[in-house]
């Protein structure tokens, strides 16, 4: 029998469409992608790749704490970019957050939601 709990907190950007912020179901966490929103205001954070990267992780951590969890119990991570040009300086936010390097896919995208640079997706160990 699948046994899941939706997460819903505000300290992540609320879904703004016919999704969850995330979901634990089964001992995973499975939490829709984040984006540089503001939690408090839905508005975009930052202009750079360095200030959006920084929110998405903000945003992440609010999700993960939400469900008791840490950056450590995240297993796989999805990355996208607006442009592999900001491949290393995404890097350089991400690493100060995912320091047990879950493993990881980061791609080129074409667009992300309200043109923004950078958005990150967590899979994660529910406690």
């Amino acid at each position: 029998m699948l046994m899941f709990k939706v997460t819903s907190t505000n300290n992540a950007p609320a879904a703004i469409g016919p999704y969850s912020q995330a979901i634990c179901a089964n001992g995973v966490l499975y939490a829709s992608g984040q984006i540089a929103l503001d939690p408090a205001t839905g508005e975009v954070v930052g202009s750079t790749i360095e200030e959006q990267a920084e929110r998405c992780c903000q945003n992440v951590k609010g999700i993960l704490e939400a469900n008791g969890l840490t950056f450590d119990d995240v297993i796989k991570t999805t990355c996208f970019l607006a442009d592999i040009k900001d491949f290393a300086a995404f890097n350089a936010v991400y690493a100060k957050y995912f320091t047990s390097k879950p493993a990881r896919s980061c791609v080129a995208v074409a667009t992300i939601p309200k043109n923004l640079l950078c958005e990150i997706e967590i899979t994660a160990i529910c406690k």
